[in-house]
């Protein structure tokens, strides 16, 4: 078994931060940095009013920097921000150690995580996008890098290669995803004809979006306490007892400060947020740092153009969370939901309010057709399909239909049919 790669955690503290989020940041940058597959072995921090120009951190402390990591065999330093080509050139020279900054680690981690070939194409024009201005001038000596953190993904050989080469690959790429982003359009216009309503899990990472997908779904989806375990979405429809249907997807999990780059390469998976008729907003309500996690999560619905969608803030792990602030939390958050995807508590409570949001409460109807028109018998069809018949009579020119209908189909059949009255 190959030695993990040593890790040395490097945080700029500025005058505008809070201080106490410091020991927070490295511990999400920790966190981070062990998803890739490192040991960190040591944490440095500097306080200053704005980066260095050059080497980000003040010159003292660089040299300070190289010497920790020549005395604890570093291999990557790792910076919990996001350096310009030439602070990474500089950092570089003097530490004589590999360089990865907050945004290479984080694609390296989804280049680890990626199944689908989708997924590994919407990694790939990421890392390829990020590593572009990187090679301008020959900065950054890939060849000499030796593998690990920050190199896997697109290949050794595909970073070595000129920048039209790169741009040309890239192209490519963002061809291969329109095709993607295409075929997902058609999916949910198949979906949106059936009226079939689709709920999109968000939040930030590790906030058990996946184990609360397989409470909801009864699926066996990946679920671990790392972070982005979750990076191909999953779409499943679930069946209520009552026989009423949506759609559930998984999405990546976000996380504060994602690469731009990552949320313009993966659009065409966000897309199923944007166009989602519910946002489950999953929090971990047994995070100190929730607060900021939501602020985190709604600046990326805001990029892929998701806020107009309804969302329900769903509070999970709250069988780790005590009862006065569990208390706290509903008084804040008085249409929140307090679940426990792992033990099954306010499950319940949260399929209700699912229904209610999508108008998937019954209303009985008494609807009349034509069976000799084709689009009427197709109607039938998804009268059988999503509802409770109650009474069918039928003669050669009229066929009258006593059911009980999710709302949500109903108002789909008015538009279509006129109804004859109701009970």
């Amino acid at each position: 078994m190959s030695r993990r790669e040593r890790a040395a955690l490097v945080g700029l503290v500025t005058r505008t931060d809070p201080r106490v989020d410091v020991d927070d940041a490295f511990e999400e940058l920790a966190g981070l940095a062990e998803a890739a597959g490192a040991e960190v072995v040591l944490r440095l921090a500097q306080e200053r009013p704005r980066p260095d120009p050059a080497t980000f951190l003040g010159r003292g402390k660089i040299e300070s920097l190289a010497q920790a990591c020549a005395e604890l065999d570093v291999d990557v330093v790792i910076f919990d921000n996001e350096l310009t080509p030439g602070q990474l050139r500089h950092i570089e020279k003097i530490v004589d150690r590999k360089v990865v900054d907050r945004t290479q680690l984080i694609l390296d981690i989804f280049a680890r995580r990626a199944r689908t070939r989708e997924g590994k194409l919407q990694v790939e024009l990421a890392q390829l996008e990020y590593l572009l201005p990187r090679l301008v001038g020959a900065g950054i000596a890939l060849s000499r890098l030796g593998g690990g953190i920050g190199t896997r993904g697109p290949g050794e050989t595909k970073l070595e290669t000129d920048r039209r080469r790169i741009r040309a690959r890239i192209h490519q790429i963002r061809q291969e995803i329109e095709d993607v982003r295409r075929r997902r359009a058609q999916l949910r216009e198949r979906r949106h004809k059936q009226a079939v309503p689709t709920v999109a899990l968000v939040g930030y990472t590790n906030a058990g979006k996946t184990t609360l997908f397989n409470r909801l779904t009864r699926e066996e989806a990946d679920a671990t306490d790392a972070l982005f375990v979750t990076l191909d979405p999953l779409v499943r429809r679930v069946r209520l007892p009552d026989r009423r249907e949506l759609l559930i997807s998984d999405t990546v999990g976000f996380i504060d400060r994602l690469p731009h780059t990552l949320v313009a390469a993966f659009r065409a998976t966000l897309e199923e947020v944007a166009d989602a008729d519910l946002i489950l907003h999953v929090i971990d309500a047994s995070n100190p740092e929730r607060d900021r996690h939501v602020s985190a999560v709604h600046r990326v619905l805001e990029e892929v153009d998701a806020t107009d969608v309804p969302q329900l803030h769903v509070y999970n792990k709250i069988d780790r969370v005590e009862e006065e602030d569990r208390r706290r939390l509903a008084a804040a958050d008085p249409d929140a939901l307090l679940v426990s995807a792992r033990t099954g508590e306010g499950i319940d409570g949260l399929l209700d309010a699912i229904s209610r949001h999508l108008a998937l409460d019954f209303q009985r109807v008494t609807l009349e057709f034509d069976p000799r028109s084709d689009a009427d018998r197709a109607s039938v069809a998804r009268l059988y399909r999503h509802g409770r018949v109650l009474r069918h009579d039928e003669t050669a020119e009229r066929l009258s239909i006593e059911a009980e209908l999710p709302r949500r189909v109903l108002e789909r059949l008015q538009q279509e049919r006129r109804i004859s009255g109701s009970a």
